[in-house]
């Protein structure tokens, strides 16, 4: 999905409603204090807020980040949102970016989810190794590819992901232990894939019921381009708005969450009505421009 020709939502709206901030802030210091809400031990679970909002079957906005620098991360996960994506497919995320950037956004309370650039094992695991909260696997095509993330994702066993990393399990609390991360990580780290192929598309429901898949993710630009129904200037053809609901519908048959890219806040704004549960609202690299060109418009107008 090629997220540079969005415009989505400008800095006013990174920052929902100061409750959400507070929220944040309350969040931070369980966090820190190594208890849960409501005074319980802290678990690999308890520090991932996504998953404590798919738990309580609550919606969760998010960001994209695209431009490396972990104050980017920061000004991100301070806003308000429930999660912040690391683009390391599209975005100019490499490697020593992906690793700053997974725990500035952690330390606010804020989930990171790495976007890798393709399904490869080693890719997942060093994803999963900064500590990252979930991973998000572009342009899945089979269940076969969805069953091998699983493989990947997981330690055995379960899966096949090797064990070491000495970041991931402070990401999820300071008092986390690695061997807590071992035993906890595979029932509290979200594994997601994007529907945005013809094949994965016909498929859907197989791979909505593959065991350890959360989430489905919605790519609409590339989902429009590779069932030939891209999105216009006019907007999303009515081929492309029948495929997302299809999409929304075959993981809340399986029990499963899906999530959605969106367009603008009018998008995101009917996505959350339509029954997303994951809903991208801004992106770094559009808000910023965005709001240059409204001042300099403002200012000269």
């Amino acid at each position: 999905m090629n997220s540079f020709f969005l415009r989505t939502a400008t800095p006013r709206l990174l920052l929902r409603n100061i409750s959400a901030v507070q929220s944040k802030i309350s969040r931070m210091s369980y966090i820190g204090a190594g208890v849960a809400p409501g005074g319980a031990q802290a678990t690999v679970k308890s520090g991932n807020p996504l998953k404590a909002l798919f738990d309580a079957n609550k919606p969760a906005f998010g960001g994209w980040q695209m431009i490396p620098g972990a104050t980017i991360s920061r000004l991100l996960a301070q806003s308000g949102l429930d999660w912040v994506l690391v683009d390391c497919e599209h975005g100019g995320m490499d490697d020593r970016a992906m690793h700053e950037a997974v725990p500035a956004i952690a330390a606010l309370g804020v989930s990171p989810i790495v976007r890798i650039p393709g399904m490869e094992p080693w890719m997942v695991k060093r994803a999963l190794d900064t500590g990252a909260h979930g991973v998000l696997v572009p342009l899945l095509r089979t269940v076969k590819e969805a069953e091998d993330l699983v493989q990947a994702a997981k330690f055995p066993p379960w899966g096949k992901r090797g064990f070491g990393s000495p970041y991931s399990a402070k990401q999820f609390g300071r008092t986390i232990s690695s061997l807590d991360y071992l035993n906890q990580g595979n029932e509290s780290i979200l594994t997601m894939v994007q529907i945005e192929t013809k094949e994965a598309l016909e498929d859907v429901d197989a791979i909505a019921a593959v065991e350890g898949i959360d989430v489905l993710f919605v790519g609409p630009f590339d989902l429009g381009n590779n069932i030939g129904h891209r999105i216009t200037e006019e907007g999303i053809p009515q081929e492309l708005e029948t495929a997302l609901v299809k999409i929304q519908a075959a993981a809340a048959k399986a029990g499963k969450k899906s999530g959605i890219y969106t367009l603008d806040p009018a998008h995101a704004k009917k996505c959350h009505q339509m029954g997303f549960d994951m809903i991208h609202v801004v992106t770094d690299y559009m808000a910023i421009e965005d709001s240059a060109k409204q001042s300099l418009t403002a200012s000269t107008t």
